[in-house]
Parts: structure tokens; C-alpha cells; sequence
């Protein structure tokens, strides 16, 4: 996760966009193929690192350490720490962080129609040679 220079154009598009569109500005939140695994993955409850990492496999201990923070901050994710030797933590969404239940279920219908929409589009390989399908 790099910053954005904050004398960048990018950077001020960015800001301009995020202050003027509040669907971009939650976007950014939620944005990115890991925050929003981690939010899928916690909507079911509370999980210590450990087992967010199994239910991500790709993801770096660093990642996932660098989401948590990130998530931790815009107050989507609570971390408990107990005070137990070794130390147990957790991670379990916010009440907003809940909130997202029902956008993420909808993502996830959108989701399945638009790869149904694209695959039916795409070249697939039969039998050697090229043919679309649809």
C-alpha cells in the first residue's frame, strides 16, 4: 500500500472527488480486492489473524496486517486484545462495518450477473479451435 505524494495531481483529484461524491469517498474505504474480503470474511463474526490469513491465502502476513490497520482506523474493524499469555486478538466489525452486510451481498449478485455477462462474451477453447459463445 503506497501513498499517493500529496503534491501529485492524482493526490488532488482524488481529494476533489472524494470531498464532492460520497459514493467515491466510500469507495475508497471499502475499496480494493482485500478490504473488502476481509469485511466479507468478518461479517460472520469474529476471527484472529490466523484465521483470516487461512481464509486468504494469497494475501502477505504484511497485507493483511497493513488492511487491519487501514480498516481499524476508518472504524470499520474493532481489534480486542486480551490479556492472556500468549496474547489473543480479534477482529470483528463495527456497527458500521455491519452496515455493509447488504451492500456486500448485493455487490456479490452483481458480481455473478456481470461474469455471467462477460463469459458468455468471451472466446473459449473447444476442441482446438476458437468459438463464442452466446
Amino acid at each position: 500500500m503506497s501513498k499517493i505524494k500529496e503534491t501529485s495531481t492524482n493526490y488532488a483529484n482524488k481529494q476533489a472527488l472524494t470531498g464532492e461524491c460520497l459514493e467515491v469517498y466510500a469507495a475508497n474505504i471499502i475499496g480494493g480486492q482485500w478490504a473488502l474480503a476481509i469485511c466479507s470474511w468478518l461479517m460472520n463474526g469474529k476471527l484472529r489473524f490466523g484465521e483470516l490469513k487461512k481464509h486468504l491465502p494469497n494475501i502477505t502476513e504484511r497485507m493483511l496486517t497493513l488492511q487491519l490497520r487501514k480498516l481499524e482506523a476508518d472504524k470499520i474493524v474493532k481489534r480486542t486484545i486480551y490479556a492472556e499469555v500468549p496474547p489473543r486478538v480479534e477482529y470483528e466489525l463495527t456497527s458500521i462495518g455491519y452496515e455493509l452486510r447488504t451492500i456486500i451481498n448485493e455487490l456479490e449478485k452483481w458480481g455473478v450477473k456481470h461474469k455471467n455477462l462477460i463469459e458468455l462474451k468471451q472466446p473459449r477453447l473447444c476442441h482446438g479451435e476458437m468459438t463464442v459463445q452466446g
